[in-house]
């Protein structure tokens, strides 16, 4: 399975980026890089430059067509470039228009917020998310991954580097049980 993984040209956070990037291909997936521009992405560890990532697509080409899921990387500034930009919107609400699975670690439930599809669903996040996903009518949890399985996809969301583990073993097998269907 294809699965775009969404970042901003700077600001994701690293391990969340690599980590579930790591566990897709180990999984025999084919994870592609998606970015509001093409050439390379910048990471970060916490507010410290890390690596930089080549950008495989460019989310104004990309189609949630030609992938069976997404997954959000989080990092402060990450989500917050990405609903700041109108075509990498409408690319995650793609997803939930066609019953796609999605994956969102730490602030990236804010992108979430921003594409209005967290009305009426359950999800984790870092914990500063809490008030903006009751505002945008979610019900915010404190667990180390959610699973909401109540609108048109399935939504996998965790709220921390520190859930990484438990967050790539769920959106992991709920990937692959969509794909399955």
């Amino acid at each position: 399975m294809r699965i775009a993984f969404l970042t901003a040209p700077e600001g994701v956070e690293q391990i969340e980026l690599t980590d579930p990037w790591q566990a897709a291909k180990d999984a025999g997936h084919e994870p592609v890089l998606v970015s509001t521009k093409s050439g390379a992405i910048q990471a970060f560890d916490h507010l410290d430059k890390a690596d930089t990532f080549p950008v495989d697509e460019v989310v104004g080409e990309a189609s949630a067509d030609s992938f069976g899921g997404l997954v959000l990387p989080g990092g402060v500034a990450n989500p917050d470039f990405l609903r700041m930009d109108p075509k990498a919107v409408s690319f995650v609400r793609d997803f939930f228009e066609r019953g796609l699975p999605v994956a969102a670690i730490c602030h990236a439930p804010w992108t979430l917020v921003e594409a209005d599809v967290v009305r009426g669903r359950t999800l984790t996040s870092w914990p500063s998310l809490q008030t903006d996903i009751r505002n945008a009518g979610g019900t915010w949890v404190d667990e180390e991954v959610k699973i909401d399985d109540s609108g048109t996809n399935k939504l996998v969301t965790s709220r921390k580097p520190g859930d990484l583990k438990a967050f790539c073993d769920a959106f992991l097998h709920v990937f692959s049980e969509e794909a399955g269907r």
